[in-house]
């Protein structure tokens, strides 16, 4: 038996691991074309405040990348996985369900405000998250998205149906 928890411990520890050499990897993306590295980029949650921007050599930095309609398809790709989706006030899944479309929902907000195409290509939907924002009133517990469940669930449908009539921004 111990032997097993120790190998279970070590399978563990290697796919965490694993994880992590995973994420740090992008630090050392080479430019596009270029074969050199883009210092440039940097992370303000671990820089220190007064920490003074790094000089990467170049008078005219590269700005970085504005988001794509990728961001809008995956956004978009995000909530219709809820939309089979529902629950019972009360129920142990509802918490977690209702979380999900509300995350869902301001990811799609945050990436229609970023597009390129600017927010005033999706004026209903951003509409429609901004009215639900004020009726959630900040508050995202459990007890106030069962409340306010068919309204969630109404904007994640109403969502659905403008995306389908609009396939260039999701396609």
């Amino acid at each position: 038996m111990q032997i097993r928890r120790v190998r279970r411990t070590a399978i563990v520890t290697a796919v965490l691991a694993a994880c992590l050499l995973s994420c740090s990897a992008g630090a050392d993306d080479t430019s596009e074309g270029t074969g050199t590295r883009d210092t440039s980029r940097s992370s303000s949650a671990s820089a220190p405040a007064d920490a003074a921007p790094q000089e990467t050599g170049s008078t005219n930095p590269t700005p970085p990348a504005s988001p794509g309609p990728e961001l809008v398809r995956d956004a978009f790709a995000g909530l219709q996985a809820t939309l089979d989706d529902t629950c019972t006030p009360g129920s142990g899944d509802c918490a977690y369900f209702l979380g999900r479309v509300h995350e869902e929902l301001m990811g799609l907000d945050a990436a229609m405000k970023a597009d390129p195409k600017g927010p005033g290509h999706f004026p209903e939907p951003i509409t429609w998250i901004a009215d639900l924002r004020k009726t959630l009133d900040g508050d995202t517990s459990t007890e106030n998205l069962e409340t306010h469940r068919t309204e969630l669930i109404d904007v994640r449908d109403r969502i659905n149906g403008w995306m389908q009539d609009h396939p260039d921004d999701y396609r």
